[in-house]
């Protein structure tokens, strides 16, 4: 059969690379996939149990549930003070992921340029080249706390793009953007009349302040597609639950393309989504808290425990990752991590595998258990030569 010439050139994502491998070592620790490990809290899976005992079990609207179009847009209102309309400006989906290709295939022509910040997550270049687009690098410096600024977004820009995508808080950096940060990028999207895809799903997983949403900036909102969801923050990663929000021309588009692909969003999991943000919020998120909280404390561990091993990383602001710097042991991203899991069953992801931005560096999650991250570390520097500590 004949297959896709552009399917053909894209390549697998280099973090199943390396987990596929992880899968034939039952032994191995894995510090690779971003998966939370907690599990979703019980509030939230009763409220689908009964969903489906009920018999709630049809395809829902399009959009989504009406509800849980409401409840999202009261809590980007209330959590991060971002205003939409729930009955035609949100769009619940099949995951983030659906709502980064939707926004994408929404956006742009053929041939358009697509500016991603370099590292970043592994999907935004394979599905800008699918949706027909031309994805332009915008590196991202250690020295800069890996943020995006207006100088490497200009020179990236001048290569001609109708997009940029802003991925904050960052898989696999860590890296936050701070409202003075993100309003210095404004001019520069202006003269370039950029639409912004703003990836917010670790919005909630923020350690230094509170996280600031991109169209709650003077001067964003009109040219924003807000993307978030429920995986990392409420621990849903397999309900495939996220959505879409955006100035009703643009749902309007995206809502086409969701109509004929996804149809609309697991029902249970919706019912799911409506009490996580209802329920929720009556608590206070207290759930969200916690898991925080404990993403806090391994966070620091970890970083501490690099470190003093010599392998330089700056403290995430966010997310659930550290990246690390492995040039002082010679080797390059991709080397380290194939030793490591050789020689110690240890996985991580080897930072090219985000762009070549991230050739000397490795991803670490920290959504693991403290006990099986100081067991990592042990075995990292005994990989190293280094003595306990």
């Amino acid at each position: 059969m004949k297959i896709n010439k552009t399917v053909q050139q894209i390549k697998p994502s280099g973090i199943r690379e390396f987990f596929d491998i992880v899968a034939t070592m039952p032994d191995a620790l894995s510090l690779g996939v971003g998966e939370p490990d907690f599990t979703t809290p019980w509030y939230i899976r009763d409220a689908a149990i009964k969903s489906v005992r009920k018999g709630y079990t049809s395809y829902s609207s399009n959009r989504g549930i009406y509800e849980l179009c409401v409840e999202i847009a009261n809590y980007l209102d209330n959590r991060f003070g971002v205003k939409y309309n729930a009955d035609n400006e949100i769009i619940v989906t099949v995951g983030a992921s659906e709502a980064i290709d939707l926004a994408l295939r929404a956006l742009i022509e053929a041939g358009d340029g697509v500016l991603i910040p370099s590292p970043s997550y592994v999907s935004y270049m394979p599905i800008a080249t699918l949706c027909g687009g031309r994805p332009i690098a915008v590196e991202c410096k250690e020295e800069n706390g890996f943020k995006l600024t207006p100088c490497a977004l200009e020179t990236a820009a001048r290569q001609g793009a109708s997009v940029l995508i802003m991925p904050y808080p960052n898989n696999p950096t860590g890296a936050i953007m701070t409202k003075e940060d993100i309003a210095a990028l404004l001019p520069v999207v202006k003269k370039y009349d950029l639409t912004v895809i703003s990836d917010e799903i670790y919005a909630e997983l923020t350690y230094d302040g509170k996280h600031v949403s991109v169209p709650s900036i003077e001067g964003y909102y009109d040219r924003t597609v807000l993307i978030n969801g429920f995986s990392k923050a409420f621990a849903m990663t397999g309900w495939r639950l996220g959505y879409v929000a955006a100035p009703k021309e643009v749902t309007a588009a995206m809502l086409k393309i969701h109509q004929y692909t996804a149809l609309c969003a697991p029902t249970p999991s919706q019912y799911a989504g409506i009490s996580a943000l209802k329920d929720g919020a009556e608590e206070n998120y207290a759930a969200v808290e916690e898991m925080r909280e404990e993403y806090d404390r391994r966070r620091r561990y970890v970083v501490g425990a690099l470190n003093e091993m010599g392998l330089k990383c700056h403290m995430p602001g966010g997310a659930f990752y550290v990246f690390a710097s492995v040039a002082s042991t010679g080797k390059d991203g991709r080397e380290f991590a194939k030793g490591l899991l050789a020689a110690e069953k240890v996985a991580v992801v080897p930072g090219d595998a985000f762009g070549e931005a991230g050739k000397n560096f490795i991803r670490l999650s920290y959504a693991t258990s403290l006990n099986t991250l100081r067991e990592a570390m042990r075995r990292m520097r005994r990989y190293l030569g280094i003595g306990e500590n």
